[in-house]
């Protein structure tokens, strides 16, 4: 039995206690290529999209998503680079794409030796992906009360 996703355009999807479970504890655990990277994404830091890490998405765990662009980033160690790890990964991405996903991959190594690039590839995407962002209601406010008291 599971909870529902928290992504309100998707109310069917179903997340096992266990996946979710798992996620957490990925989360506490991240890799130094993974902080690295959520030093950067965290917070609207890349251009205001906002991420989450270590999603759920059916049986998988994304490393980091963008729901706006609907757009997954996965980070690859040692491991992915074998034949199985290659099908593996290649059945993964199919099924996260079937959900609308497109999904980009980094190994361990790019994003230690080229964080820039990497950064680079994300936001190309996520710009061509998302939707044109919106002012936050805040701003808003807060520009049309002041252009309000200018006025005589």
């Amino acid at each position: 039995m599971g909870l529902p996703m928290v992504d309100p355009k998707h109310p069917d999807w179903k997340v096992s206690t266990k996946l979710r479970a798992n996620a957490r504890a990925l989360r506490r655990n991240s890799t130094d290529p993974e902080r690295i990277i959520w030093s950067e994404l965290r917070g609207g830091r890349l251009n205001g999209a906002n991420f989450r890490r270590q999603v759920p998405i059916e049986n998988y765990i994304a490393d980091f998503i963008c729901h706006a662009a609907k757009l997954v980033i996965e980070l690859d160690g040692g491991q992915h680079f074998s034949d199985k790890g290659e099908r593996a990964d290649a059945r993964r991405s199919a099924i996260i794409e079937a959900r609308g996903f497109k999904v980009l991959r980094f190994s361990n190594l790019d994003v230690m030796t080229n964080r820039a690039g990497v950064l680079e590839t994300i936001a190309t995407t996520v710009a061509e992906r998302a939707p044109t962002p919106t002012l936050p209601r805040k701003r808003e406010r807060e520009q049309t009360v002041s252009v309000e008291k200018k006025q005589p």
